[in-house]
């Protein structure tokens, strides 16, 4: 759902700028159209997890997701416990009521908050305030929406050590079920890397990431994921699903997507038009899915499933590379056995996982599963 009031001069998502005071209605009976279409690879599955995100989807009216869902449901199954995510931003003229979204059937809220200094909201190009994010979460609770994470950056333009810290205590004493933190960085395409802001550097950012991660540890957040910490065990069902490579359909502009169309093989990925109008035309007098695919060679299939997995901190086992990948997890031996070596990986119990230097040189442990 890729509008945006303004763009962030640090985001390289899909998004856009809004034109009007409400998004396009007519785009989400263009989503269950673009899901109609990929309906003949999914048929016989189930929805175990839905994720809203953007842009900013909380843009759209709640009566637009219950839309959506209502006659998704129509065409599949879903869990019953099914995991449905929106994300949203925390400022008022950027979402609707939060207790609409619940009876709309989300059950779970990503906010970004980003960070609670008004001087890096500023510099960030966020449009809400610190008290916004506080007003949010009161307002979520009221709703009835307890699992809902709260997205916060480090290594902003300027940030000291303990500027840094005093975001994650605020955070933590939110108390949200789930926290994102994850390093700013300067991707190609946007404002902030054509016009580099003062960041700091190498070694302050490491200090930043080590202090606050154990600030993290201590309020009961465990981390699972490169920036993933949870509570409760409440990790985010759907980012475990890419971590473990497993299948995901791609609805929507600019939305990518994974799917295994018969196991083993082949595995392909998709991608739809990014332009939100140039979507909602093909979609519209489409008779078949429309965009980009391509079949996974068998060859990149470690590298693959290595690049997603390789992000959580306790690995993988043999039989998940086994059942989604449909190859022998003997093909591992001689790469896992250098990484090994090189003291980047360790074994578990039923498979690998990344040790602490595995962690800090990831690039280059997943890198040396490239065929």
């Amino acid at each position: 759902m890729p509008w945006c009031v303004r763009k962030c001069p640090y985001c390289d998502f899909n998004s856009h700028q809004l034109k009007s005071a409400q998004p396009d209605g007519g785009y989400v009976d263009a989503l269950v159209r673009d899901f109609e279409l990929e309906m003949p690879l999914i048929a016989q599955r189930q929805i175990d997890t839905v994720f809203f995100g953007g842009g900013t989807p909380s843009l759209f009216a709640p009566a637009e997701f219950s839309r959506f869902l209502d006659a998704v449901r129509q065409r599949i199954a879903f869990a019953a416990d099914a995991e449905i995510t929106l994300e949203a931003n925390p400022g008022t003229i950027e979402r609707g009521r939060f207790d609409g979204y619940a009876a709309a059937g989300i059950n779970r809220v990503s906010l970004g908050a980003q960070t609670f200094s008004p001087r890096a909201l500023e510099r960030l190009g966020r449009i809400h305030s610190a008290a916004d994010t506080h007003r949010a979460v009161l307002e979520l609770r009221a709703a009835g929406i307890d699992n809902f994470n709260l997205d916060l950056m480090y290594a902003l333009p300027g940030q000291t050590l303990a500027e840094a810290i005093d975001d994650v205590d605020t955070a933590c004493a939110l108390e949200p079920s789930h926290i994102s933190y994850y390093q700013l960085t300067l991707e190609p395409g946007t404002v902030f890397h054509a016009r580099p802001p003062s960041l700091p550097d190498d070694e302050a950012a490491w200090q930043i990431q080590t202090e606050c991660q154990q600030r993290l540890a201590a309020a009961g957040y465990v981390q699972y994921e490169v920036s993933a910490y949870a509570r409760g065990g409440l990790r985010c069902r759907h980012n475990v699903n890419y971590w473990s490579f497993g299948d995901y359909v791609g609805v929507g502009a600019g939305a990518h997507g994974k799917l295994t169309v018969a196991a083993p093989q082949p595995i392909w990925r998709t991608a739809k038009p990014k332009q939100p109008r140039e979507f909602q035309e093909r979609v519209v007098a489409a008779h078949r899915a429309i965009g980009e695919r391509h079949e996974i060679a068998i060859a990149d299939l470690p590298f693959e499933f290595m690049l997603n997995a390789l992000r959580l901190n306790e690995g993988f086992s043999h039989s998940t590379f086994e059942v989604r990948t449909g190859l022998g997890a003997a093909c591992l031996g001689e790469t896992l056995s250098n990484a090994r070596t090189k003291g980047l990986i360790e074994p578990t119990h039923n498979g690998w996982k990344p040790t602490d230097l595995g962690r800090r040189f990831l690039n280059d442990l997943q890198a040396s599963f490239l065929a």
